[in-house]
């Protein structure tokens, strides 16, 4: 049984910064690329960005340039999402999805609030 486990949500304060972090767990199959997707209130799901595990090569969506950064621990089963300079639009339940070479999974979700 495969997990995805989010943390690190939280209430934070307009132009806070918080670290968020995914462990995925039980996959027989190699985990090719891991990702931080968002849903904010009233939208669909939108990727933020976007790490390939074996090359480092990462993308991320134009409002996560230059705020937010992704990188992976050296088990490459991690995830971590560094975000700073938060906006009240950066409130929005954020997603880790996991890419095996077989197919893809996703965590519950952590909340985060930006508000003052």
């Amino acid at each position: 049984q495969v997990q995805v486990v989010e943390s690190g949500g939280g209430l934070v304060q307009p132009g806070g910064s918080l670290r968020l972090s995914c462990a995925a767990s039980g996959s027989r199959f190699s985990i090719n690329a891991m990702s931080w997707y968002r849903q904010c209130p009233g939208k669909e799901r939108e990727l933020v960005a976007r790490m390939n595990i074996a090359g480092g090569f990462t993308n991320y969506a134009g409002s996560a340039k230059g705020r937010f950064t992704i990188s992976t621990g050296n088990a490459g089963n991690t995830v971590f999402l560094q975000m700073t300079n938060l906006k009240p639009e950066d409130t929005a339940v954020y997603y880790c999805n996991t890419e095996t070479t077989r197919t893809v999974y996703w965590g519950q979700g952590t909340q985060v609030i930006v508000s003052s």
